[in-house]
């Protein structure tokens, strides 16, 4: 059966291209609620002339797809809060100095930064004025205060600052994944100047954070350590803010970071003790009725306690539509099932198309359902225990898959020896789940033994030690793979017709097979052409002066760096990967360099220069040197000045109001980024 005979299939794909048009080509609000309309309306004409002469026309089904797309459209601006007059963008003072009165309430606490504290807010007021529409809020690090409480409605006399976008090439960009959560602006501030404010409302995340709250009271008198309890949120709560970068790191090497995000792998779990223990109710008359509805009640109350993530999101309403035809003997098909949840969520959180980890489970499990049972049939073990053991290692194989091309794409490595650490740990996941449920239910009812708290704790410690040796195998571990979105689509469609050859060995399926290993060459062979061959970057490096010279797929650094801020830094890391660039070299810093027919002078904090040297192209100023400007502009006839991030503001700022009234283009990297020269 062809996948895309199922309707529903159709209809989501048309809503997903809907919303990725509507995100990225910015159609007015009113134009898209126009067409939606115009289409149904001309949609259920069709549909009324087909119902009365009994024939199908390729008509209806264009125009039921054209509609979707559409709808897609208008979902993604009905969503966006931008789109309507009470966003708080339409009352915020354009001089970017001016302080306004804004209230906001805590939506979500996120994972602090080595400065601040980090939430989410919604906006309640600007200066008197009724607002909406989400922030990011920081907060100045404190040890002596304890973090503020999801619902809590606090006053401050601040200002909207625009997020910045990555200074450097490559690197992430924080300010688009933000906008598509539609956090705009960012608010600065102290804990002091926080003025607590009054609040009836009483949100479904405040409730969930309540929960989360009091069962890490109750689980605090059993004195688990901290890498122990921040798992157990984890596994558990959906919570991942307090696990510490280190354990965080070894779960990602070790290729077992889905334990630790709430998805299908702990909802199905879940759903399976939920029904075993809500099983005796169907004895009564209209029991499978109510032990559905009860079923599909807790798995979203568990999802609102977990965080309503992207993950925990597609997996309860997966669950959910399980559960029903379940429970009410209905035959489901699971490519269906995984449709039927894709719209509903993108209905109501369109922009959760582009989250990473809501693509990443959908791949996993469209290839587990696809490519598992082939695979599992390839052998059939005597024993239960060899049986199981195979499995598990089919779907492992099956998801990895799914996720790899666009794993490499986000992550750019490969966790060589996932099999082993996935072989080892899911056989025990559902027990440590099952235990996980009994230790909370335990603890909040105040009847949970130490010994029991113990010996969770130590399986715990066991699965953190032995995942952390797993990662330790570094020649198992294949970092820094660069991977573009172009070998995404190629990997993917070499993998689908891989798999389409092995099952079914036909002259069709050979053919398209070749097809696709010459289109991984092809793409190869253009992303060879298209790196960058000669180029020379200032990159921003706040406090240091970095400086890259590109010449045939290799990369020269010259860099002031001490040897502990090279470690930290990865700003060359993502240049090289994203630029594919595969050899890297050190050099010190040079007083000037020739870029074919063009110079690029750098002045240091000595100030020192060659007045009577040749005409520069450039001039790059570094370490602040106290140099006049004016004289050297005088002297050189420079066409464009450079100022990186290793300079004192106020130096920076003197030398770009000279650069205006003597109107020579003035490049900052802290504003506008690193300097590209291609030559």
């Amino acid at each position: 059966m062809r996948l895309l005979n199922f309707a529903i299939i159709k209809l989501t794909v048309c809503l997903i291209l809907g919303i990725v048009l509507g995100y990225y080509l910015n159609v007015p609000l009113s134009i898209s609620l126009l067409f939606s309309g115009l289409l149904l309306v001309i949609l259920l004409l069709l549909y009324a002339i087909a119902r009365k002469q009994f024939t199908k026309t390729i008509w209806f089904g264009i125009v039921a797809f054209l509609t979707m797309i559409s709808i897609g459209i208008l979902t993604t601006n009905l969503h966006n809060q931008k789109n309507f007059s009470n966003h708080y963008t339409n009352h915020i003072s354009e001089v970017k100095d001016d302080s306004e009165a804004i209230t906001f309430r805590i939506r979500e606490i996120l994972k602090p930064s080595n400065y601040y504290e980090k939430y989410v807010v919604d906006v309640l007021d600007v200066d008197g004025a009724k607002s909406s529409g989400k922030s990011l809020l920081n907060i100045e690090k404190d040890s002596l205060n304890q973090p503020l409480k999801i619902d809590a409605v606090f006053v401050c006399k601040t200002n909207f600052q625009e997020m910045h976008p990555p200074l450097n090439p490559h690197q992430f960009n924080y300010k688009n994944y933000l906008e598509k959560k539609y956090i705009y602006h960012q608010l600065f501030t102290k804990r002091a100047s926080l003025l607590e404010g009054q609040s009836n409302t009483i949100t479904l995340l405040g409730m969930a954070d309540a929960v989360r709250t009091h069962i890490n009271k109750k689980m605090k008198p059993y004195h688990f350590k901290t890498d122990e309890l921040a798992i157990i949120n984890a596994l558990l709560l959906g919570q991942r803010q307090d696990i510490t970068e280190e354990v965080y790191t070894s779960y990602a090497d070790a290729g077992v970071i889905h334990i630790l995000a709430v998805s299908g792998l702990h909802v199905g779990i879940i759903l399976l003790i939920l029904s075993f223990l809500l099983k005796p109710i169907e004895r009564y008359k209209y029991g499978k009725l109510f032990k559905t509805i009860l079923l599909v009640l807790l798995l979203w109350s568990f999802a609102i306690v977990a965080g309503l993530s992207a993950s925990v999101t597609r997996a309860v309403t997966m669950f959910s539509i399980v559960a029903i035809a379940w429970n009410l003997k209905r035959p489901t098909n699971i490519y269906n099932t995984l449709a039927i949840s894709m719209f509903i969520i993108l209905l109501f959180k369109p922009l959760f198309i582009f989250d990473v980890g809501f693509q990443l489970s959908y791949l996993a499990v469209f290839a587990i359902v696809s490519i598992d049972p082939l695979l599992y049939k390839l052998w059939k073990p005597k024993y239960w225990v060899t049986d199981k053991l195979w499995h598990i290692f089919t779907v492992t194989v099956s998801a990895q898959f799914g996720v790899l091309p666009l794993s490499l794409f986000y992550f750019h490595q490969f966790p060589g020896l996932f099999f082993i650490s996935n072989l080892i740990i899911i056989p025990f996941i559902g027990i440590i789940l099952s235990m996980g449920i009994l230790l909370i239910l335990l603890a909040v009812l105040k009847i949970l033994p130490q010994f029991y708290a113990d010996f969770f704790g130590r399986i715990i410690d066991l699965m953190n030690a032995f995942v952390g040796w797993v990662a330790k195998q570094e020649s198992f571990l294949f970092k820094d793979i660069p991977f573009s979105l172009l070998y995404v689509l190629v990997f993917y469609m070499m993998f689908i017709m891989l798999f389409r050859l092995i099952f079914k060995r036909n002259y069709s399926n050979l053919k398209f097979f070749l097809i696709s290993i010459l289109l991984v060459q092809g793409a190869f062979i253009y992303t060879s052409y298209a790196k960058p061959s000669k180029e020379f970057i200032v990159f921003h490096k706040s406090r240091f002066s970095l400086l890259g010279n590109t010449t045939n797929n290799k990369v020269l650094i010259a860099s002031d760096l001490d040897s502990i801020s090279k470690l930290k830094n990865n700003t060359v890391k993502d240049y090289t990967v994203g630029s594919h660039i595969m050899t890297i070299e050190e050099d010190s810093i040079q007083p000037f360099y020739k870029l074919n027919d063009k110079t690029f002078l750098i002045v240091d904090s000595l100030g020192v220069y060659n007045v009577n040297s040749f005409q520069h192209d450039y001039v790059l100023l570094r370490q602040s040197p106290k140099v006049n400007l004016n004289r050297l502009i005088d002297s050189i006839s420079p066409k464009q000045i450079i100022a990186d991030g290793s300079n004192y503001t106020s130096y920076v700022e003197q030398w770009e109001r000279i650069c205006q009234k003597r109107k020579i283009p003035f490049h900052q990297t802290g504003k506008k980024g690193a300097f590209i020269v291609s030559y």
